[in-house]
């Protein structure tokens, strides 16, 4: 079922409902959308409610605004929370940053799950791409600028970290042509309408550079998520949230990467993560 929030800004937010019992709301990360964790949602739909939000500039969300910041995810997220009396949060990635700096200051959440945040520890992974994907972008190189950004945040298979860009490029070129057009009512969102975001979260993931000490502050409990096969800096991120959170539980699911969460056509398993979510939070 399709309903909306309106955040503290005036924008609104659209999110989807599945399920029975206790809220769960699960943050998508960066290029994806509500229905990229759909599958997971339907995992863990015998025993909570889950809310799968687009996150703004996507989908039947509203626009980003010309002040977007971390403070405007976690503003769009209290609007949720608040309308559905939801308790429990799960970050995916970029959603798993903004998950823990809404569990450092909103009391309404109980629990959090995060998986595998882009938090900056000490230059553990270069931001140097950003301006090179954005001139792209802005010279209407969308294939271009998407493997920029795919490049930089070492995401794909790793051989792809070996493959010459041209190859890349025409790689990237015909998966949008394969690609059906869809606002996400239906869908996962297209590579094409997604390549604008990873500006908006990029910059945010800047932002957030330096501030692992902050939450040393997160009193409730935290089940960090990560894949074995996962890049380093993601696996470094997670390492250093284990010694500053106060009460963590740590799993590693072994074979798995960064992709873990999402659906199957997308080569996740959302059924074992599931299965170590709803044993967190029941």
């Amino acid at each position: 079922m399709n309903d909306v929030v309106t955040s503290k800004d005036g924008t609104t937010i659209s999110y989807l409902k599945i399920g029975e019992g206790p809220g769960l709301v699960i943050l998508h990360g960066v290029m994806e959308s509500a229905r990229s964790h759909f599958e997971l949602a339907e995992a863990l739909s015998p025993t909570f409610t889950v809310y799968l939000p687009d996150r703004r500039g996507r989908g039947l969300s509203g626009a980003y605004g010309h002040d977007y910041s971390m403070q405007k995810e976690v503003e769009d997220l209290d609007a949720l929370l608040t309308k559905t009396a939801s308790r429990f949060v799960l970050g995916v990635s970029f959603g798993g940053l903004i998950a823990l700096q809404a569990s450092w200051n909103l009391k309404a959440i109980h629990k959090a799950v995060i998986f595998e945040p882009p938090l900056l520890i000490e230059n553990s992974i270069s931001t140097d791409w950003v301006d090179r994907y954005d001139k792209e972008m802005a010279e209407g190189k969308i294939a271009a600028a998407l493997v920029t950004g795919m490049l930089g945040a070492q995401m794909g298979p790793p051989i792809f970290q070996r493959m010459p860009r041209r190859l890349l490029n025409q790689m990237t070129k015909l998966g949008m042509a394969l690609e059906r057009s869809s606002d996400g009512s239906d869908g996962p969102l297209p590579m094409k309408v997604l390549a604008p975001t990873l500006h908006y979260d990029s910059q945010v993931v800047i932002e957030m550079d330096g501030k692992l000490e902050t939450f040393k502050a997160i009193e409730i409990e935290v089940l960090l998520l990560g894949g074995s096969k996962s890049p380093s800096y993601l696996k470094t991120a997670v390492d250093e949230l284990e010694k500053v959170i106060p009460h963590v539980i740590r799993v590693e699911f072994d074979g798995l990467n960064h992709g873990a969460t999402g659906n199957k056509n997308r080569r996740g398993q959302p059924d074992r993560v599931a299965e170590a979510v709803r044993s967190f939070l029941t």
